[in-house]
């Protein structure tokens, strides 16, 4: 797992279920509300300040997902996307990476292509069994709730970058 861990270059994460715990709430007008968690935030600035990139395949569209991308300084972002496997595709190309220099974290079965061509495969605790199954390592904490914060930190440490984010904060 380590050797994985230290090839990464790119981090690519479904939104609802990993960067949300998966509840999408609905006002009565209609508009929509998603909880990202601040941990995981964390976790996402340190891999980009780190010099890795960050990217989200979601299947949904979101204004909130543009919003907390744009905040977290992810540049690269599909939404409305079905074939997460074509932009998973799509986004190595245009990064000249390999796939054994991708992270992906994923919850559910649209997950399932892109996570197979993925050099590390990562399930949320609270993933689909299916997901689960094809998985390199299942996160200790659920979707949402600091998923993201617990692969990047382990990412950032076996590439020797953990304490370099310590310092910034020092």
């Amino acid at each position: 797992m380590d050797e994985k861990l230290k090839k990464i270059k790119l981090l690519i994460l479904d939104v609802d279920g990993v960067m949300t715990d998966g509840r999408i709430i609905i006002d009565e007008k209609g508009k929509e509300y998603r909880s990202f968690n601040v941990k995981d935030g964390f976790g996402i600035v340190a891999m980009i300040k780190s010099g890795l990139k960050v990217a989200i395949i979601t299947s949904k569209e979101s204004k909130v997902t543009e919003k907390r991308a744009k905040k977290l300084n992810i540049e690269l972002i599909y939404q409305g996307t079905l074939n997460k496997k074509k932009a998973y595709d799509d986004i190595k190309d245009r990064l000249a990476l390999r796939d054994e220099d991708i992270c992906y974290i994923g919850d559910d079965m649209v997950d399932i292509p892109p996570m197979e061509k993925a050099g590390l495969k990562v399930a949320v605790a609270d993933a689909a069994d299916d997901v689960k199954k094809i998985a390199d390592y299942i996160t200790k904490k659920d979707g949402g709730k600091g998923a993201i914060r617990e692969i990047a930190e382990m990412i950032l440490k076996s590439q020797g970058k953990w304490e370099k984010i310590l310092g910034f904060l020092r």
